[in-house]
This record gives C-alpha cells, structure tokens and sequence, in this order.
C-alpha cells in the first residue's frame, strides 16, 4: 500500500510539473579546406563563418542565442566542426549544467548571436 501511495505521488507531481521548453542541439558540419590556405587566416574564418550560418539557416528550427564550437579536427582535406546551439532557455539550462559541474564561477566561451 505504501508504495502505491509514493507511486501516485509521485506520478501527480510528475503531471503538474510545467516543462520547461530549452531548445538544445549539437551539430557537426565541415568544410573542405582543399582551397584554402589554412594559415589565411580571415579567409578560414570566413569559410567557417559560412559554414556555421549554413547549419543556422538550414538544419536549427529556432532562433538561437548561443552558439559555441566544442570541437573541431582537421581529417584528411576536411574541417569537421562540432556546435553546440541553443535558445534563450537553453542557454540557461547550459549555464545551470556549468553551474554545477564548474562551481558558481564555471565560465564556458560563447560566440553571442
């Protein structure tokens, strides 16, 4: 009996709980660099630029406000990228997660839309 007891408790709870809607992705694109000189500098950062903004306009379904590059290797004549995208709510859910695996001063680098 008392475990039905917890179950419904626990079951109510889960059900009047509002969610909160954080929008989250992690994508990987790449670019060739095959025409490119990886020491021009603003001509890579353009051609990634490019790359990132592709990835927004095509592939988010939402308005972000966070962009961050978690990961990038070079692989043969590629740059393969990996971002970590989010909206307003879930760059707050991102800042909560630093948060508490970081302690209170847990900086992450952004790049601000």
């Amino acid at each position: 009996m008392k475990a039905l007891v917890v179950a419904l408790i626990i079951v109510s709870a889960t059900l009047c709980g509002a969610p909160a809607w954080a929008a989250i992705v992690e994508a990987t694109t790449s670019l060739s660099l095959a025409d490119i000189d990886v020491h021009d500098k603003p001509r890579l950062e353009q051609a990634l630029k490019s790359a990132v903004d592709e990835v927004l306009a095509n592939v988010i379904a939402f308005k972000p406000t966070l962009v961050t590059l978690t990961d990038a290797q070079v692989v043969g004549q590629r740059l393969y990228v990996r971002l970590l995208i989010a909206d307003a709510e879930g760059e707050k859910t991102i800042g909560e997660l630093s948060r508490d695996r970081h302690g209170a001063g847990g900086n992450q680098p952004k790049l601000r839309i």
